[in-house]
């Protein structure tokens, strides 16, 4: 199939396409979602079979309001009203125990809960109000690679497998949603995927302490939530994370092995290597956020076989607020692997 890349003025067609269920891929301020109408399990299906996912992993679903989610949940954890009013739209995913046969096992992974997130971005708000219908919407790229954070990286992907994708520059954070477990009403909310919503930020907001799920899920595991395996988000090159104090030692130790070497780093760091290795995607600036937002672009950029490279080394950050999103895509990106001495 040719697969079309809509702009503003076509968001209606693509509402439509996505209605009668047929899959579209859509912008978020996180990554890019591959939509499709999350009321049909055969479309649902179909999600997984483009990606390449496992279908015991459950699927986030979009919404464009929180009076969507009521249609599915009756039994909200006493802090939802609190954390929607100063969180949706955005980067957070919330998940709830579900009433019965409301939304399809296949979006559920079988589990008796989902997760729901109202992203900010006009467009994808737009066209889940013009569908009628809630949407799944996981990264838009083969599963297991670093999710898509351009239409350019979507169509590189699924081109050809899917009917289209809504045109929207590049995201503005760059790494996937935070997602909160409010399942059980009486327990203390759970982060089960850092985000650029921070524990501390949720903590300010509810008045009481938010737990983090440290539990890297197995492959023969069932997870709870997207993205909790122990590797995810990898290219095909090896990746390895560098410490600051180890950059010189791990150019000079790929020099000296005759390792073709890229680097993904700030510009502080990639001025220091940039004459020693065989290519450099530098992040905008120095911070982390230049650093999330630029993390998948650049994995997937030296990634590319015709760079030739056997090895990508990556820049760390301190696991503190946005850091800790940063670092848990980082650490499943290289299979948890440090450069050591």
């Amino acid at each position: 199939m040719e697969t079309k890349r809509y702009d503003e003025t076509e968001l209606k067609e693509a509402a439509k396409a996505l209605k009668a269920g047929e899959l579209v891929a859509f912008p978020t301020e996180t990554v890019y979602g591959l939509g499709a109408n999350a009321l049909l399990p055969n479309t649902v299906k179909k999600v997984f079979s483009v990606k390449g996912r496992p279908q015991d992993n459950p699927l986030i679903v979009h919404v464009a309001s929180f009076e969507q989610v009521k249609e599915y949940v009756d039994n909200f954890h006493p802090e939802t009203e609190k954390i929607v009013k100063n969180f949706w739209p955005g980067p957070l995913t919330l998940i709830f125990k579900i009433k019965k046969d409301t939304l399809p096992s296949v979006v559920t992974g079988g589990l008796s809960t989902a997760a729901f997130r109202m992203p900010d971005n006009k467009k994808t708000l737009e066209v889940i109000e013009l569908s009628g219908v809630p949407l799944v919407g996981p990264s838009a790229n083969t599963s297991g690679k670093p999710s898509p954070t351009t239409a350019d990286h979507v169509f590189h992907d699924l081109q050809g497998k899917i009917t289209g994708i809504i045109e929207d520059g590049a995201t503005r954070i760059g790494v996937e949603s935070t997602v909160l477990d409010l399942s059980n009403p009486t327990a203390m909310p759970m982060i089960l995927r850092p985000g650029a919503v921070t524990k501390e930020q949720i903590e300010a907001v509810i008045g009481s302490p938010v737990a983090v799920d440290q539990h890297l899920v197995k492959e023969n595991e069932t997870p709870k939530a997207p993205g909790m395996k122990y590797k995810h988000y990898s290219p095909d090159t090896r990746v390895l994370m560098v410490r600051d104090s180890d950059w010189s030692i791990a150019v000079q130790w790929a020099k000296n092995k005759k390792i073709r070497a890229g680097v993904i780093a700030s510009p502080e760091i990639a001025d220091q290597v940039r004459t020693d290795t065989a290519a450099v995607y530098m992040y905008n600036d120095n911070s982390v956020e230049a650093a999330a937002k630029g993390l998948f672009a650049g994995l997937r950029g030296l990634d590319e076989p015709t760079l030739g490279l056997d090895l990508i080394f990556v820049q760390v950050y301190p696991e503190t607020g946005l850091g800790n999103a940063y670092m848990n895509r980082l650490k499943k990106a290289a299979g948890q692997n440090y450069f050591e001495k």
